[in-house]
């Protein structure tokens, strides 16, 4: 089953993006071809493969939003879009430079210091650099306000102490970039204070400790910081304004095609098994289709919004709510349409088991569904 056909919402030649598209296609097609990977659910935060990432990179698909003058192809965030899109739906193994590619870069070029972007850039668009996001706490939930990580000003930088956790691929990345509070909590404006840091996840005061899932993988990760020193060139940002920056980083972490694609191979694996009358007819898969389709033209809009350079965080938190409900949705209906010896049993396993995060990270349903009020005015 091919992904539906986008329109594409901005001046990007429809002609080039289905080139493009046809282009990853064949490519994922030689890549499985060979044997390089095994299809399978949620990808971007369980596939991860340097070897692969290194392909990708080959081809100018990782960092293709970076400029010509940071290393990068200076392509739109439609033609991204339509990479990403393709990678997700072939189920291909891309966790490693994900949140790099997703939200580092766009941070970078907005946020970053000319030596920030200089540094990282070129590594992240030649699949050499891989970041994880230094949000969650313990006992702090989806509030992000409550962050008890603090940083101290001292000689040449800042003293970082606290916990963070869900770090994906921490153990693995190179760096992450921590929300931390620099200034004591003011409970009449509980957003003021924080500020962001790039931390080196490698250095030597700094503990990073599995969390493994009810499955036995290992993807999260608690990072604890004792008095981790961060000099002063990896400030990002500016100090105090972590809220204003962290809430604009969400809107790419929460709009991408990762919120409705996580188990479009094993929707894929249905309809085929449905047509070759391996398991009985619903109708219900019909219609599991027709909200995929339609969440794929609201995620290309926003890729759109991004493109014109507009802020689309009312849009993306919709977006999170609706796909990852979608997704959720499709690994309760595999679950239960597997039969005994059905091809995709083991993918409709392993979406089951991811599915209590799905409506999780990147922030809750719950929360997401007040961004959206206080966006509408309802608030």
């Amino acid at each position: 089953m091919a992904l539906p056909r986008l329109v594409p919402q901005s001046s990007l030649d429809d002609t080039s993006t289905e080139e493009l598209r046809a282009e990853v296609r064949r490519f994922l097609a030689e890549q499985r071809s060979a044997g390089t990977f095994r299809p399978s659910v949620d990808v971007w935060l369980s596939g991860w493969d340097e070897a692969f990432t290194a392909a990708l990179a080959a081809r100018g698909w990782l960092g293709m939003t970076v400029p010509v003058e940071y290393g990068g192809p200076g392509r739109s965030f439609l033609e991204r879009f339509v990479v990403t899109e393709e990678l997700l739906a072939a189920g291909a193994p891309v966790a490693a430079h994900w949140i790099a590619d997703r939200q580092i870069v766009p941070s970078l070029l907005k946020y970053g210091t000319e030596k920030q972007r200089a540094l990282f850039l070129p590594k992240i668009v030649a699949g050499e650099c891989f970041f994880g996001i230094g949000m969650s706490e313990p006992d702090s939930g989806s509030d992000l306000a409550s962050v008890r990580t603090r940083a101290e000003r001292v000689e040449g930088g800042w003293r970082l102490t606290g916990t963070k956790v869900w770090t994906s691929g921490a153990h693995l990345a190179h760096a992450f970039i921590a929300l931390v509070r620099t200034a004591p909590v003011d409970p009449a404006h509980r957003h003021a204070g924080l500020s962001q840091f790039i931390v080196d996840l490698r250095a030597a005061d700094v503990q990073i400790r599995p969390i493994t899932s009810m499955n036995g993988a290992h993807h999260f990760n608690e990072v604890i910081l004792d008095g981790t020193f961060v000099p002063d060139d990896m400030v990002f940002g500016e100090i105090g304004a972590g809220w204003q920056q962290v809430t604009s980083e969400l809107a790419f972490e929460r709009s991408g095609p990762e919120r409705v694609l996580s188990t479009f191979v094993l929707l894929d694996a249905m309809a085929q098994a449905m047509s070759d009358n391996e398991i009985p007819r619903d109708t219900n898969l019909g219609r599991l289709v027709g909200r995929i389709a339609g969440l794929h033209q609201m995620s290309s809009a926003v890729a759109g919004a991004l493109q014109r350079g507009e802020s689309p965080d009312v849009p993306a938190a919709v977006m999170k709510v609706l796909g990852t409900t979608t997704e959720g949705d499709i690994a309760e209906f595999g679950h239960l349409a597997t039969e005994p010896g059905a091809q995709f049993a083991a993918l409709a396993d392993t979406a089951v088991d991811q599915r209590p995060g799905f409506t999780i990270r990147g922030g809750t349903n719950e929360v997401l569904r007040g961004v959206i009020a206080r966006g509408l005015g309802l608030r």
